[in-house]
């Protein structure tokens, strides 16, 4: 049986409409959204009311230059997304929670694709965990796991090297929720 080579053609025009509807929806806007610019808002935090049914308070928002005046904190670990040891460098979380006053006992990391992981607020106090912005001196694009890359020096501790925190390891981040 002979297929028409306009029936080819209209069965794989349809094909990639139904791919880029599907992409269309499932991929949130942000994360296909073109790279901050210095005076873009990269990260927002926020604090958690006693009362969680109201809604967490904006505390602070971060535009990139913002961020890297903080003071930069620069290590070379291995991580499971790399093949070999990388530098990152970005501001400790803990600057950035102590420049937005807040405290609590836990911080909710918020992706661009909104994947979300709670790690508690002591690991910003007892580890160097960074809010990375550059990767090997080079800032790191939103194709790569930018603007922002919430890192633990995986390599200083044993204890880091677990899934546990890998998972806490937040890419694309753009919000910090605290309570």
């Amino acid at each position: 049986m002979l297929i028409h080579p306009m029936n080819s053609i209209k069965h794989w025009l349809t094909v990639f409409a139904c791919i880029c509807f599907t992409l269309s929806v499932l991929v949130p806007s942000k994360v296909l959204a073109k790279e901050p610019k210095p005076t873009d808002k990269v990260l927002q935090v926020f604090q958690q009311a006693a009362d969680k049914s109201q809604a967490p308070t904006l505390v602070m928002e971060f535009d990139m230059a913002s961020l890297k005046k903080l003071p930069p904190h620069t290590f070379t670990t291995h991580t499971p997304w790399h093949q070999s040891a990388v530098a990152f460098t970005g501001p400790l979380l803990r600057d950035i929670l102590n420049a937005a006053k807040v405290k609590g006992h836990s911080i909710t990391a918020i992706a661009l694709d909104d994947y979300k992981d709670t790690l508690p607020f002591s690991d910003a106090m007892n580890f160097d965990v960074i809010l990375a912005h550059s990767l090997n001196g080079e800032q790191i694009s939103m194709k790569n796991k930018g603007p922002l890359f919430v890192v633990y020096p995986y390599d200083s501790k044993k204890e880091l090297q677990s899934v546990r925190y890998y998972q806490r390891s937040v890419w694309q981040l753009k919000a910090l929720i605290i309570e």
